[in-house]
């Protein structure tokens, strides 16, 4: 994995089920009653763009699309809104990852939020053309919600990562 400037610290590499359980962590978030609020942030989406930019061998398009479509059964929403906005978030992601690793996590929240932009203007045009209704102008204040929480959750999902800061006998490196 390419490491920011000025980063002096590698990381370990990541286990297979702490992404999967964190995607299922955030999946099981959106799966919240916090009623139909358009302004709720997609921490699904975030999390997926995460491993996506960060292990985009083990996490991209498929994943992305498997996830929309268990939250299009969830919520009871035109089969495949979600699943055709997560594959292209994911897609996105992994367009750009190596040129965002290059960058600092505010930099990388700053070249994140066009594409949660993106991810939610394709879930409402798929359902304004299936014929449902515009949910109001705070479904705009989720992706720049998302664009915000990017650096929380990039420290908080690459804490296991992160090896101890002083070697000793046990751990040389």
């Amino acid at each position: 994995m390419i490491m920011p400037r000025g980063s002096d610290q590698l990381l370990l590499p990541v286990n297979p089920f702490f992404i999967a359980l964190t995607l299922l962590l955030a999946f099981a978030f959106m799966l919240l009653p916090f009623g139909r609020h358009p302004a709720i942030p997609d921490l699904l989406a975030v999390v997926l763009v995460f491993w996506a930019v960060h292990q985009p061998r083990r996490v991209g398009v498929g994943v992305g699309f498997f996830f929309g479509l268990l939250l299009d059964v969830h919520q009871g929403a035109l089969l495949g809104q979600h699943a055709l906005a997560y594959s292209l978030l994911a897609y996105a992601a992994t367009l750009v990852h190596r040129r965002l690793l290059w960058f600092g996590v505010v930099e990388q929240a700053l070249q994140i939020a066009p594409l949660f932009f993106a991810a939610h203007l394709v879930a409402l045009v798929v359902r304004l053309a299936a014929g449902g209704m515009f949910p109001g102008w705070w479904m705009f204040l989720a992706p720049v919600i998302e664009a915000l929480i990017w650096p929380l959750v990039t420290i908080v999902l690459l804490a296991p990562q992160r090896r101890a800061p002083d070697p000793d006998e046990n751990r040389p490196l």
